[in-house]
């Protein structure tokens, strides 16, 4: 792994689409939700305007951008809003993408996860924050694991969850992850894995490895990449990069 500082031009040749996760990258990581009976209130994080310019920016030199996440449609669309017009969205890990306003549904998750729903929505736990509202996946809010949603998410065939340090994701296994809803996108805008530079920083993310050309990771511990970039609490690692892949595309030589 050579740190950021190292990419260069030539390691650039090909790339056409830059893929982006969303918190620890473009925003801090961390989720503000509370819900009470049959109201919930989740607060949605604003993207610096910094690095809604950079975006400008690097969609001027030409390139391609995606937002891969498991945040749902509504929240992107809120948080990327002065952007819309420069990038896609590919969300709730890969569940579904948006595309110039039109939607491309990947999966349809309705049948396997609406019970599961029900029952961990029955589950009374001290520890429990509540859901986060999304279409196509669950995804349940905690202050640390809970064992009692565990074994209720373990006893439905064909199902995974992720635990990432302040929520469980929960999908359909092998159907519904970030990667699969990447090569979705792919197939729709003609592109190849070949042409795609991913970062990220997280578990969910180590699929991305030998699947796209050059992957960045924001989290060594987590994620391993062909670049690092050091996690600093002055810069998003998103910030980082777009700042270098524009110098060294801007560089005379």
């Amino acid at each position: 792994m050579k740190p950021i500082d190292n990419l260069r031009k030539s390691d650039l040749n090909g790339i056409k689409l830059i893929v982006f996760d969303v918190d620890g990258i473009l925003v801090p990581r961390g989720t503000k939700i509370f819900q009470s009976g049959r109201k919930t209130v989740f607060y949605i994080k604003k993207v610096d305007k910094k690095v809604i310019n950079l975006i400008k920016e690097l969609s001027s030199l030409g390139f391609l951008i995606n937002i891969n996440s498991g945040r749902s449609l509504d929240v992107l669309q809120r948080m990327f809003w002065p952007v819309l017009n420069k990038i896609t969205m590919t969300y709730e890990n890969g569940s579904s993408s948006w595309i110039k306003g039109k939607i491309y549904q990947h999966v349809n998750s309705y049948s396997k996860l609406s019970e599961l729903y029900r029952e961990l929505s029955a589950i009374k736990n001290k520890n429990i924050k509540g859901f986060e509202l999304k279409e196509f996946i669950l995804t349940l809010h905690a202050k640390k694991r809970v064992n009692v949603v565990e074994t209720a998410i373990k006893k439905h065939k064909g199902l995974y969850f992720i635990w990432n340090s302040e929520a469980y994701d929960i999908g359909l296994k092998g159907v519904q992850t970030k990667l699969n809803g990447l090569n979705a996108l792919l197939k729709i805008i003609k592109l190849k894995k070949d042409n795609v530079l991913f970062i990220g920083d997280n578990y969910n993310d180590i699929p991305f490895i030998g699947n796209s050309k050059i992957v960045v990771t924001a989290d060594k511990r987590r994620l391993k990449g062909d670049f690092f970039i050091r996690l600093s609490r002055k810069d998003l690692p998103g910030k980082v990069l777009m700042e270098r892949m524009i110098t060294i595309k801007r560089a005379k030589c």
